[in-house]
């Protein structure tokens, strides 16, 4: 999730900057595996009022992530549910988003083919074509995906151009984003070219239980 807004995007500071590049320069450590065991979480929004509940397990082969939002926008209520398929490699295959913001009705139907093209409700979105992920930038489930795939050891980074779905308008965008494994259970997320930061905790199995002025996992959910 990349919930980039001017008043959220945070200013550089060189000195976080050069404490991380101690930790990236050191070499790899290696960290036990995350955990393969269906895990669900629930999620307290710290920017607005609003829930989320998210589970993720293995499907045949691959790998579901399912979840439901509600929260407040605008003096309205919204709620999203979505459903995301990932192949054996984490790799994203489909996403269905239903539900309402308001009395809007949502539903989105995102799925991507073999050659990363993708397509929203059966018409091709070229602009996003090559990407591995979806993100979807109101929820934090999703972080979990490029987490995953990568399998970064402490101290490590890795790139990831995302399918960028935006909340309200649902348009489909890239958005160029870095992950730095900093500890075993704390990832750095940048995105915009540097310009959004922020250090997610993590769990075992990769979801994030702590995303600073966005959410954190309530205390006591599995």
């Amino acid at each position: 999730m990349s919930w980039i807004s001017e008043s959220a995007r945070k200013i550089r500071d060189p000195i976080a900057d050069d404490a991380l590049l101690d930790v990236v320069r050191r070499p790899p450590v290696d960290s036990m595996p995350m955990s393969d065991a269906a895990r669900s979480i629930l999620w307290r929004r710290l920017d607005r009022a609003g829930h989320e509940a998210a589970r993720v397990f293995r499907a045949g082969a691959g790998w579901r992530l399912e979840g439901a939002a509600v929260f407040a926008h605008e003096g309205a209520a919204c709620r999203l549910d979505y459903d995301i398929a990932c192949d054996a490699g984490w790799q994203t295959v489909s996403c269905r988003v239903t539900g309402w913001t308001g009395v809007a009705r949502i539903d989105i139907d995102v799925r991507a083919d073999g050659a990363r093209r993708w397509r929203v409700n059966g018409a091709e979105c070229p602009a996003v074509a090559g990407a591995i992920d979806i993100d979807l930038n109101w929820s934090p489930s999703t972080n979990l995906l490029p987490i995953r795939r990568l399998g970064l050891a402490v101290g490590t980074e890795g790139p990831v151009t995302a399918a960028w779905l935006r909340f309200p308008g649902f348009a489909l965008e890239p958005l160029a984003q870095t992950y730095r494994r900093l500890a075993p259970g704390v990832y750095r997320y940048e995105s915009g070219g540097g310009r959004f930061t922020a250090d997610l905790d993590v769990d075992d199995a990769g979801l994030v239980t702590r995303y600073p002025g966005f959410c954190e996992a309530e205390t006591g959910a599995p």
